[in-house]
């Protein structure tokens, strides 16, 4: 998040070496976080000795879910992917796939629990008339 905060700051290409500095890392840390946001979606153009910008529209906020937020975002996505036609059904796993890719490990434990337990159905204890 720092690096994407960073990038906001410059509406034109900035150095790698410029970006590791201001950020208190290496350069080869820099390009290994550049790597992991381009993975994720991010558009940022550029190339070592050339400079780095972030292409305008690229929103990830801070993703700082509650527990409880965890479990939402988890039954609905499984719900969708179990549910809805292939196209939107796709779209649930590969949104979950990337959210977890972002979350504090505490969290992906979570989400992994979820799933295994998800998929076990009990049967219901309403008698139907």
């Amino acid at each position: 998040m720092s690096l994407i905060e960073e990038f906001r700051r410059h509406r034109r290409p900035v150095s790698g070496n410029d970006l590791a500095q201001a950020l208190g890392i290496s350069i080869r840390t820099l390009y290994r976080d550049i790597a992991s946001l381009r993975a994720l979606g991010a558009g940022i153009e550029g190339e070592p000795g050339v400079g780095y910008v972030l292409r305008p529209g690229f929103l990830l906020p801070p993703v700082m879910f509650t527990a409880e937020e965890v479990d939402a975002l988890v039954l609905g996505s499984l719900w969708v992917a179990d549910k809805a036609e292939a196209p939107l059904a796709e779209a649930a796993r590969k949104a979950m796939a990337r959210l977890t890719a972002v979350m504090p490990i505490e969290l992906v434990d979570r989400v992994e629990a979820q799933y295994a337990v998800v998929g076990q159905s009990e049967p219901s204890h309403q008698e139907t008339i």
